[in-house]
């Protein structure tokens, strides 16, 4: 048998680079990041010193308590990215891997005190103008239209075919753009997370796709956030209206789509959670609750900047040092969560939306949309499971995320019910990104509810689901 080659010191397949540091991209890094997480707890405590892209270096923070002190005190670390010591003497290429995660721009989660007041407030007084039943029905109808277009197979991919392409769907219509463009964007966002060698053209795409999307709502304002950030009377510029979109738009996109796979594989696989679930002791709001705190959609945050020299955790923080909060890490601290094996109910405390003042601004409505359309799937698949064993899946991951590559499924096939959304074709996910057209303007979110079976029942959906198990 031949020994493969050892990679010579310093390449990124050792996962160590210069001093020994651990870096947080590569195949350990993406292979397995808790492993990672808990064999820098071990090694420096709650805080570790690590490298990111190019070998830059970094803080992670590893501990529950101290994420949150770096969250909730601005003043002593800051979100402009501006302040990071290796961007201002030039060490961050303009085509660095990160660079559309920490270049500087006109929106609330790069600014701190009075600036970003004003521009959280616009956002979070815009997201709570929706309906909260609106967004479900717009949820219920594009989770059926998804679940038509594999219903007859008796098979599918809950990735491919239904959790990467809900939220974008359903956030289209929430900032007025019409739903041709949910899956290029999906192509296009999830390729500028994963900070791929063509994540500089997929942002360009999403930003020219937004410029076109402002362009028509100034001319034709219609329900949606894009016309209330617009009219809003903090008088957002356009570029802050623009920048403001994006960042709704990309963080739900992504962290939505990671708990509906992450979900339904926790409702399919985890014996403690079936039994918990058929035995009426857990909703689906306190299911998706346990993989927020198991298995957050963001494993970590970029970034903080530290205004001036200070410890964290027994480490020494210099000032411009960059620090990247451990959510995935902080949610599993041993110092909060001494047994992992006991389900957590009832408990938000979690880190999964971060926290302090540039906590997520809209986290319920990605809980809905996770929610809502969890249900739709089980309630059109009742005798939904795994088709393949839970070891075989595999999981794609970067430096912020780890997701499922596929979620394979069998059910009895079945036609698509009377009453349910009208079959139609779901737009291919892996088509080339075409040209940014024009957007129309999108309907209001007051779309038509379309019927889920067995919506009125006595005993709640997931009591009847498991009974048929």
């Amino acid at each position: 048998m031949t020994t493969p080659p050892t990679p010579p010191p310093g390449c990124p397949a050792h996962g160590l680079g210069p001093d020994g540091l651990h870096r947080l991209y590569g195949p350990e890094a993406e292979a397995d990041p808790m492993a990672l997480y808990e064999k820098l707890r071990a090694e420096h405590g709650a805080v570790a010193p690590v490298l990111v892209h190019g070998d830059l270096p970094a803080w992670l923070v590893l501990g529950h308590r101290e994420n949150l002190d770096v969250a909730r005190t601005p003043s002593r670390f800051a979100r402009d990215p501006r302040t990071w010591r290796d961007m201002r003497e030039g060490r961050v290429a303009p085509d660095h891997p990160l660079g559309p995660m920490v270049t500087w721009g006109p929106v609330c989660n790069f600014t701190d005190g009075p600036v970003h007041e004003r521009l959280r407030d616009a956002v979070m007084e815009s997201l709570e103008r929706f309906d909260r039943r609106g967004i479900r029905r717009y949820v219920t109808r594009f989770a059926n239209q998804l679940v038509d277009a594999f219903v007859a197979d008796g098979h599918a991919d809950l990735v491919e075919d239904f959790s990467a392409q809900l939220p974008m769907l359903v956030m289209t219509q929430l900032i007025g753009a019409p739903e041709e463009h949910g899956p290029r964007l999906v192509r296009a966002a999830r390729d500028m997370l994963r900070g791929t060698e063509t994540a500089l053209e997929s942002d360009q795409y999403v930003t020219t796709t937004l410029q076109q999307l402002l362009e028509t709502k100034k001319a034709t304002p219609g329900r949606d956030l894009t016309s209330w950030l617009l009219e809003h009377p903090s008088d957002l510029t356009d570029m802050e209206v623009l920048a403001h979109v994006r960042v709704v738009l990309i963080a739900a996109f992504e962290t939505t789509a990671n708990l509906i796979a992450n979900t339904v594989r926790m409702v399919l696989t985890d014996r403690r959670f079936r039994a918990s679930l058929s035995g009426g002791h857990m909703t689906l709001p306190d299911a998706l609750e346990q993989v927020l705190w198991d298995q957050p959609p963001i494993n970590t945050v970029l970034g903080r900047w530290a205004t001036g020299d200070t410890v964290l955790g027994g480490q020494q923080i210099k000032s411009g040092d960059m620090l990247l909060l451990g959510l995935a890490a902080g949610n599993v601290d041993p110092e909060i969560r001494p047994d992992l094996s006991v389900p957590v109910h009832g408990n938000r405390s979690h880190l999964a939306f971060s926290g302090g003042p540039h906590e997520c601004p809209g986290q319920d409505i990605g809980r809905a949309i996770a929610d809502t359309g969890i249900e739709v799937l089980l309630a059109r698949l009742p005798d939904l499971e795994m088709a393949v064993p839970d070891h075989e899946l595999q999981r794609r991951g970067s430096l912020m995320f780890q997701h499922l590559v596929a979620l394979p499924v069998k059910f009895t096939p079945r036609p698509v019910a009377a009453g349910d959304a009208p079959a139609e074709p779901a737009p291919s996910a892996s088509a080339p990104l075409p040209e940014a057209v024009p957007p129309a303007p999108a309907p209001a979110v007051t779309a038509p509810s379309a019927g889920i079976p067995g919506q009125q029942r006595r005993r709640p959906w997931w009591a009847r689901w498991f009974s048929r198990r």
